[in-house]
């Protein structure tokens, strides 16, 4: 079974690298698609004492395995949205919005983690449903109609969603459930 995970440079290196890993270790295909096939430079976001928000630095670099304009989403079985900046410039893009629409209509499984929703936000999916994210999107959720939930693995409608990386655990068992129905 092909799995689709959608990400770009600034994506939170944890949120990309665990569910590719675990993903890998149940013996499925994962292919990362993003805006071009390159090299991706991935960010590690931390809290720091006295700051009011996370700290960004560094983190891995991992290739692109193919472009968003060269995926054909019937060739997946399920896509995966990791969090980081990278949400924040990929709902911008038609191609990445119209692969969301394809999940979403066929019913495939979807997990979003942390600043994935926004691309889900972005492709108009969220309207009357809800779903988990970072809790500082809880505005760009409720402005697109949707509910925030502030949970580690919520589930509604064939999608998983959850707050950050800390809910890989629960996120990622409530999304290998989906995968085996």
């Amino acid at each position: 079974m092909r799995i689709l995970l959608i990400t770009g440079d600034a994506a939170e290196d944890l949120e990309v690298m665990y569910p590719y890993q675990r993903l890998l270790e149940e013996g499925y295909e994962v292919h990362i698609a993003a805006p071009a096939v390159k090299k991706l430079q991935f960010v590690v976001h931390d809290f720091v004492d006295g700051f009011d928000t996370y700290t960004e630095k560094l983190g891995h670099t991992w290739p692109a395995d193919i472009a968003l304009d060269e995926v054909n989403p019937a060739d997946y079985a399920a896509l995966v949205i990791p969090g980081g900046r990278a949400p924040e410039y990929l709902r911008n893009n038609e191609t990445c919005r119209n692969l969301v629409r394809h999940f979403t209509t066929e019913r495939k499984p979807i997990a979003a983690l942390c600043h994935g929703p926004l691309i889900l936000a972005a492709a108009g999916v969220l309207t009357g449903r809800s779903c988990s994210a970072y809790p500082a999107l809880a505005p760009d959720i409720e402005a697109v109609g949707g509910k925030f939930v502030d949970s580690e693995a919520h589930v509604e409608d064939r999608v998983v969603t959850g707050r950050a990386w800390p809910d890989h655990p629960a996120w990622m068992r409530a999304f290998l459930q989906l995968l085996r129905e």
